[in-house]
């Protein structure tokens, strides 16, 4: 069961959306992943999940806006299946959140917020999706519907998308298209998940939704804020701040889903 949430913790929520947006702006990436991972340390996990839906949609509803009304049609028939099988596991993935324990579910969002950072540092590679035989499969409408069903899997319990976003990076798209293509995918799942939130009751409270409603303000104001700061740090440092961000807070998931903190 999903615990509720006090007024006491309305401010320190606010601030983490707000650090997660200018970390987005920042680098390019880490919105969902810092947001949720940072709350999942102070507050019941789940509930970390299902808060940081609704200001995740608004980050991507700003980027959709860059593609035009073609690039729109183009990418939503290339890719519709992928993004149809993405929102069955979706779906799936958040049916099964409510029933994680506490504990358990902590230490799988540390594991994944250390396997992350060890990606992101190349110490373990990303599938190679482009490459021959099972990247080949993987391209076609039955693979996708492979990738997106297991991906959306993960992405509905978790909010973590790195899976998506490197089998999207095998398909060579500019950069412009690629990002716009990422917001659309996670615009449709975070679209049908405010809806399915709703359903399965993972709101614990109307206090949680309207202010999960209203982080998307500071979402914005941060990923403001850290274009701006992009263009005045390197991108050695830009990288260091986010994953050292995100292992301290992998760590402490996995030592408090442990008891050891």
């Amino acid at each position: 069961m999903i615990a509720a949430i006090g007024e006491p913790t309305v401010a320190l929520m606010t601030l983490v959306i707000l650090v997660s947006g200018t970390t987005n702006g920042l680098a390019g990436f880490g919105f969902a992943l810092v947001g949720t991972m940072a709350l999942a340390t102070v507050i019941d996990p789940a509930t970390a999940v299902v808060f940081m839906i609704i200001p995740i949609l608004a980050v991507n509803l700003s980027l959709v806006r860059d593609l035009s009304q073609e690039e729109l049609r183009t990418c939503s028939r290339r890719f519709g299946p992928l993004i149809g099988a993405a929102l069955i596991g979706t779906v799936i993935g958040m049916a099964i959140l409510s029933r994680i324990p506490t504990g358990p579910l902590r230490v799988g969002l540390g594991v994944l917020t250390l396997g992350f950072v060890a990606t992101a540092q190349r110490r373990i590679p990303l599938p190679d999706w482009s490459a021959g035989g099972i990247g080949t499969f993987a391209r076609t409408r039955v693979g996708m519907l492979g990738v997106g069903g297991i991906s959306g899997l993960l992405f509905g319990g978790t909010n973590v998308g790195v899976q998506l976003i490197a089998y999207l990076r095998s398909f060579d798209l500019s950069h412009g298209l690629f990002v716009g293509v990422v917001a659309l995918v996670f615009l449709g799942l975070n679209g049908i998940r405010v809806a399915v939130a709703g359903l399965f009751g993972l709101y614990p409270s109307r206090i949680l939704l309207l202010v999960s409603v209203a982080a998307a303000v500071p979402a914005a104001i941060g990923v403001a804020v850290g274009k701006r700061l992009r263009v005045t740090t390197s991108e050695r440092t830009r990288r260091l701040v986010v994953l050292g961000l995100l292992t301290v807070v992998g760590f402490r998931l996995v030592g408090g889903g442990l008891g050891l903190i």
